[in-house]
């Protein structure tokens, strides 16, 4: 609980096996998450055992791809401050108290992993990632005049369940770039966000995506497309919906 409130967290899962169930007892630590759901999205066997060891909820979604599993993890979560993170052992529990005091006064709180400080040895967080993250969101930032932003590929986020229920319907991107739809999402609802850096350390095992820079440059590319599209829906003021 936090200020009478009670926090979810929502763990997406496909390669994380062998770090799933220190990411679960890991955020619980932290002494103010009531529950974690995780969402198995179609995960390496064995994924499933390891939850079982602890006390999150396993939920399946058949649909493949980041966004659809964030979509179900949300719609399963029950709280009414919803956290949305990665148990691949890149990030780190005990900064679920610095996006819940943020909570107190904005609707939307951002991770981000480009604060030298924050980020440990052995992270994957080399010039091509740090400098193209950067980037785009300076792009978001400028095309949509908001606040700072330094980072559209950090994962962990707060979200206040208002927030969420605003914004749902028009979730349309189920696979990897869902992350930056739902911070255009936000600005483009005219939520109030901020945004705060995350401590980043090194993965368990190796990313589907930012394991390769062929696979980063092109999720990239869709981001940057896809930011430019949401401009133009902004002005006509229409909005796809799921």
């Amino acid at each position: 609980m936090w200020n009478d409130k009670k926090v979810s967290v929502i763990f997406p899962t496909y390669n994380e096996k062998d770090s799933i169930r220190a990411a679960v007892d890991d955020f619980y630590a932290s002494g103010y998450v009531d529950e974690v759901i995780v969402v198995n999205n179609n995960a390496a066997e064995g994924t499933d055992e390891e939850v079982a060891q602890t006390e999150a909820r396993l939920v399946h979604e058949s649909r493949q791809g980041y966004g659809h599993a964030i979509w179900r993890g949300l719609e399963e979560a029950k709280g009414d401050l919803l956290i949305i993170s990665e148990p691949d052992g890149t990030f780190s529990g005990r900064d679920v108290v610095k996006l819940l005091a943020f909570s107190d006064d904005m609707p939307a709180v951002f991770g981000t992993r480009t604060a030298r400080e924050f980020v440990w040895d052995g992270a994957n967080m080399g010039i091509f990632l740090k400098w193209g993250n950067y980037a785009v969101g300076k792009l978001m930032e400028v095309l949509f005049n908001t606040t700072f932003l330094s980072d559209v590929g950090c994962t962990m986020k707060c979200l206040r369940r208002e927030t969420y229920e605003a914004i749902k319907n028009q979730f349309t991107v189920g696979g990897s770039a869902f992350g930056p739809q739902l911070m255009m999402l936000i600005i483009i609802n005219k939520f109030q966000f901020v945004e705060i850096p995350v401590n980043y350390k090194k993965r368990v095992g190796e990313s589907s995506v930012t394991g390769s820079t062929f696979k980063a440059f092109f999720l990239g590319c869709e981001m940057i497309l896809m930011i430019l599209k949401y401009r133009v829906l902004s002005w006509t003021g229409v909005l796809p919906k799921k």
